[in-house]
């Protein structure tokens, strides 16, 4: 099984890019953010036509998280449970029935939090916080889990190609990344640094300064897999070319394949 997340900032305007990844890269599921659109102007006929079942959680101009899939979603979860005044599209789930079992899979897309010492900061780390209550609860069912997508956290300093730059931003704040350190002691892992541990893995390039060419990037997109889905890791890809097709998203594919039928 080939489980993908991406944060594609506008479905609509890249659709034609959805169209061109999924094509190559062949995905059984792809979680996608910041949609930008409530759930009645998601291009669902379009993604269909390509040959997945559409399941969405979208919000008006903000927000908005999908999962794709080739297999029926079943059990659906739209929201983050943990505070109910929350109206913020950036938490989908799904189960995806496979011949051996179930995969269970999320969409998230964790609050950016900029700037610090302002409300803004606060909803990302009580965000994070009902993460790891709700990741805690779905891992007592002992089932293969993967929770993907655009975390906004900058996990370890060789997540970024300039460290330094980044001291003063939400994505690379001391409790930003205890959170998601958090969140990897509940037994979850971070797929991506399981299978590769070299610097310079990057899934996000600013639009400014010429920042994809000379490769001033930061990993901030991920897949955190369960016990059940680590046993079944058999590798990760970051799909950078992607970044340089024409109107790109700031933001690349990133994907696990899983011995899962």
């Amino acid at each position: 099984m080939r489980i993908a997340t991406w944060n594609v900032n506008s479905i609509k305007q890249r659709l034609d890019h959805l169209a061109t990844f999924v094509k190559s890269a062949d995905p059984d599921a792809v979680c996608l953010q910041e949609l930008k659109c409530v759930d009645e102007a998601f291009p669902r006929a379009e993604v269909e036509a390509l040959g997945y079942n559409v399941v969405t959680h979208g919000q008006k101009a903000y927000n908005g998280v999908a999962i794709l899939s080739k297999r029926p979603l079943e059990d659906v979860r739209r929201g983050l449970p943990g505070d109910e005044s929350d109206e913020q599209a950036r938490y989908l789930e799904g189960v995806i029935s496979t011949s051996t079992g179930a995969v269970r899979v999320a969409s998230i897309y964790l609050p950016n939090g900029n700037p610090i010492g302002t409300p803004k900061f606060d909803y990302k780390l009580a965000w994070m916080e009902r993460l790891r209550n709700h990741a805690k609860s779905l891992l007592v069912l002992e089932e293969p889990l993967v929770l993907c997508g655009d975390y906004n956290v900058i996990p370890e300093p060789e997540d970024a190609f300039d460290p330094a730059a980044w001291t003063s931003d939400a994505l690379f704040q001391p409790e930003s990344r205890a959170k998601f350190r958090e969140l990897l002691n509940l037994g979850l892992l971070d797929a991506v640094r399981a299978c590769n541990d070299q610097p310079g893995l990057y899934s996000f390039w600013d639009y400014q300064a010429g920042a994809f060419q000379r490769n001033n990037g930061i990993r901030i997109d991920h897949l955190l897999l369960s016990a059940q889905a680590q046993d079944k890791l058999r590798t990760t890809s970051i799909r950078k070319e992607v970044r340089g097709w024409d109107k790109p998203s700031d933001h690349v594919p990133v994907i696990v394949d899983l011995d899962i039928d």
